[in-house]
C-alpha cells in the first residue's frame, strides 16, 4: 500500500498500562496508563462488580500521589470505601491511611494537617474522604468547620446517592424521586422527596474556600486534572465525584460508566469548578440527552415512568434544565 493510502493506527484505550496506551502521547494518558501510578488502592479489595466508588477512589488518590511526589496521608470515614478495602485483618491500601468514624473524617484530616504543621512538615499533604452519607449528613458539621478554618485538607466525597453499605437508605444527596429502603415508591409522592436534600458542592462554594469541583468517573482525565489542580492549592478544598452504585441504583454493573456519562449529558450532574466563592469554569454538554435515557437504566426510578407519576418525570426534567442554566452547561 502506498503512503498516500496509509494511516497511522492509534490506540484509544487509556485506562490501563497496556501496549496501546504506551504508544499514546504522555499528555493523553491517565495516571493508570503510566509507570508513575502508585496503586494507592491495590488489588484484592471486595467492592461490588461495577462499583463506581472503587474506580473513582483509585484514580483520585493516584492522581493526588502523582501531584505530590507520593507524599499523601488519607483519612477515611466509615462507609463502603472503608469496608470493602479493609476487611480485618487485610487492607487494599498502600498509602498511609487512617479509618475514622462515620462523621468525623474532615475533623481527623484537620488534625493531621495541624500535626504536620506543628512538626514543620511542609511536604506531606492530607486527603480526607467519605461517601455522601458520611459527608452531606453525619459529617456535615465537621466538614463545614474544616471549610471555615480553611484547614489545609482536600476532602473528596464519593457520591453514590445513599447509604449503600448499610442497606441503601436515603441520604441528603439521594436524588428526588429515587427509590431507597427508606423512600419506597409508594403513595402520592413515591420515592425520595423533591423538597429535601442538599447539593453540597454549592454549599462548599458558599464557604469561599480556595477550590471546589465536581467530577465523574466517566471522564477520568477531567477527574485527574481536578484532583491535581486541587493539590496545587493550600487551604480547604472539596471535590464531589459522581460514582454510580449498581447495587443501590438497580443498574447493570456494565452500565456504570454509561450512567455516569448520561448523568452529565442530561444535565443532572453538572461538572464545574469554583475558586473562592465564584464558579470559574464548567464543562459544556456536547450532546444533550433526555433525562429518560439516564433514568430508565436504573430500577430506583422505574416508578416515574408509570402514568400516575409522570409529574415526577417532568420535575426531574426541570431540575436538569435548572442545572444547565445555573452552571452554563450549553
Amino acid at each position: 500500500m502506498s503512503d498516500s493510502n496509509s494511516q497511522t493506527v492509534k490506540f484509544y484505550q487509556t485506562g490501563t498500562f497496556t501496549v496501546g496506551n504506551r504508544l499514546l502521547d504522555e499528555s493523553l494518558r491517565t495516571v493508570q496508563a503510566t509507570t508513575e501510578r502508585s496503586n494507592s488502592i491495590d488489588s484484592g479489595h471486595r467492592a461490588c462488580q461495577g462499583c463506581g466508588q472503587a474506580l473513582g477512589a483509585r484514580y483520585a488518590l493516584d492522581a493526588a500521589m502523582r501531584a505530590t511526589d507520593n507524599n499523601i496521608i488519607a483519612a477515611n470515614a466509615t462507609g463502603c470505601l472503608e469496608v470493602f478495602t479493609t476487611p480485618y485483618p487485610e487492607t487494599a491500601w498502600s498509602i498511609p491511611w487512617l479509618h475514622s468514624v462515620f462523621g468525623n473524617a474532615a475533623a481527623v484530616g484537620s488534625g493531621m494537617a495541624a500535626a504536620l504543621k506543628a512538626r514543620g512538615d511542609t511536604t506531606t499533604r492530607v486527603i480526607a474522604q467519605g461517601g455522601d452519607g458520611g459527608t452531606t449528613d453525619i459529617g456535615f458539621g465537621c466538614l463545614s468547620g474544616m471549610f471555615d478554618r480553611n484547614d489545609d485538607v482536600l476532602y473528596i466525597c464519593y457520591d453514590n446517592g445513599g447509604y449503600m453499605n448499610t442497606g441503601v437508605q436515603r441520604s441528603s444527596a439521594t436524588p428526588p424521586a429515587a427509590r431507597t429502603a427508606t423512600t419506597m415508591p409508594l403513595g402520592d409522592n413515591p420515592g425520595s422527596s423533591f423538597d429535601t436534600g442538599k447539593f453540597l458542592p454549592a454549599i462548599a462554594l458558599a464557604h469561599e474556600i480556595p477550590y471546589v469541583a465536581t467530577a465523574s468517573v466517566h471522564d477520568l482525565h477531567d477527574l485527574e486534572r481536578k484532583v491535581e489542580k486541587a493539590m496545587s492549592f493550600h487551604g480547604a478544598r472539596y471535590i464531589q465525584i459522581n460514582v454510580p452504585c449498581p447495587l443501590g441504583w438497580g443498574s447493570e454493573p456494565a452500565h456504570t460508566i454509561r450512567l455516569a456519562r448520561l448523568a452529565v449529558e442530561s444535565g443532572l450532574w453538572p461538572l464545574f469548578e469554583g475558586e473562592r466563592g465564584e464558579v470559574t469554569d464548567s464543562t459544556k454538554i456536547r450532546y444533550q440527552v433526555p433525562v429518560e435515557d439516564y433514568l430508565k437504566l436504573q430500577k430506583r426510578f422505574a416508578h416515574v415512568f408509570k402514568p400516575e407519576n409522570l409529574d415526577q418525570l417532568e420535575a426531574i426534567r426541570a431540575l436538569a434544565l435548572k442545572n444547565i442554566r445555573r452552571y452554563h452547561l450549553v
